[in-house]
């Protein structure tokens, strides 16, 4: 897949105007599992305050303009958006709202990622723009009430890929629908913000009115069937918060007052769902740079062990800069090519994948 605009663990100042607060997640420090999950709860619960649903329109001005892609402030359309080329169309703001639509391309509306029906249009979550996004009404409505996963045959293909058919995961294999890789580590952390905001309430939701309810377990901790959860694991990892997220999350706290701590900082969707976190195993793939921030032309990569994984430096952009296989538990990294900037290392093996900020001098 494409690596995005990556940044993980800190907010730049890069993003937009609107900011988190730099302590707003410090109760939660030192805690890991279930019991950081219900203090993050805390966190994003207090302050949010909702706003109506026609307000949503407004909001998506600043929160899902195109700034990343075509750079054009058209609306960012996950179900239409083509990250390596042109778009097949685009909608613009206001006067492309629906309204009415026939095909893929008429107008673009306001998408539950989490379906209405689930929680029975109750607020705040009706209107919680954490996980309503604006996107075209006709793939909208092709997806319908569908839980995501992963396509084998499709019987609708969307222009930019999107597609809905039977799951191919261990677990289930209803129907589902699938967003473009570009956007499945965002549609994990909608669904992690989701578990832990309306922590106290969304064990009711396994029994949903529409009756094809395959997401959750019933529990308000661990919150999804295996299967799903493991899923959205995968795609959290795989594919790492983009500038986008982190920007839309900023005007999203702005807007509600609240933020999607799984962007602010991913790892704390491992260190709450993954059993393995902590775990010998888990450690052996923790690693560190140092200086950071670097000014020499020596970057130092250290393991707790020798294992063998890819180490990748990364630009803003997604350019790839550096890569190197190695099993050594000292690295050192040649980077007098780097100019004075924010870079990504990224270092993946056969189990996890882990992205640390590095600032060059």
């Amino acid at each position: 897949m494409k690596i995005k605009l990556l940044v993980l663990f800190l907010l730049t100042g890069i993003s937009s105007w609107a900011q988190i607060p730099s302590n707003y997640y410090n109760s939660a420090n030192g805690l890991t599992g279930y019991a950081l999950k219900t203090e993050l709860h805390n966190i994003i619960s207090n302050g949010h305050n909702p706003q109506s649903y026609d307000d949503l329109w407004t909001a998506f001005q600043t929160t899902d303009d195109d700034q990343y892609y075509e750079n054009n402030g058209k609306v960012l359309d996950i179900y239409s958006e083509n990250p390596v080329g042109n778009d097949p169309y685009e909608f613009t703001f206001i006067n492309d709202e629906c309204g009415n639509y026939n095909s893929e391309a008429d107008c673009y509306n306001r998408e539950h990622l989490m379906p209405q029906s689930w929680f029975n249009e109750n607020a705040p979550m009706v209107t919680d723009i954490h996980h309503i996004y604006p996107t075209d009404g006709y793939v909208n409505g092709m997806r319908g009430h569908l839980p995501f996963g992963e396509v084998g045959s499709a019987n609708f293909t969307s222009q930019n890929g999107s597609k809905r058919g039977n799951n191919i995961l261990s677990g289930y294999n209803g129907m589902v629908f699938e967003p473009i890789d570009e956007f499945k580590g965002d549609v994990a952390r909608v669904y992690f913000y989701m578990a832990t905001r309306y922590e106290d309430i969304i064990g009711s939701w396994e029994n949903a009115n529409d009756g094809s309810m395959p997401t959750f377990d019933g529990s308000s901790d661990h919150v999804f069937e295996d299967w799903m959860l493991q899923m959205l694991l995968d795609w959290h990892n795989t594919d790492p918060a983009s500038q986008k997220e982190i920007d839309r999350n900023n005007d999203a706290y702005d807007y509600q007052g609240n933020a999607n701590p799984f962007i602010s900082n991913p790892e704390y969707a491992n260190m709450i769902w993954d059993e393995n976190w902590g775990t010998t195993s888990q450690k052996n793939t923790i690693f560190e740079i140092f200086p950071n921030p670097v000014s020499a032309n020596i970057l130092n990569v250290q393991f707790l062990s020798n294992r063998k994984v890819t180490i990748y430096i990364y630009d803003l952009l997604g350019k790839k800069i550096l890569e190197k296989n190695s099993t050594e538990t000292n690295i050192q990294l040649n980077i007098g090519n780097l100019k004075s900037g924010v870079y990504l290392v990224k270092v993946s093996n056969e189990n996890s994948v882990q992205i640390k900020k590095l600032i060059r001098k």
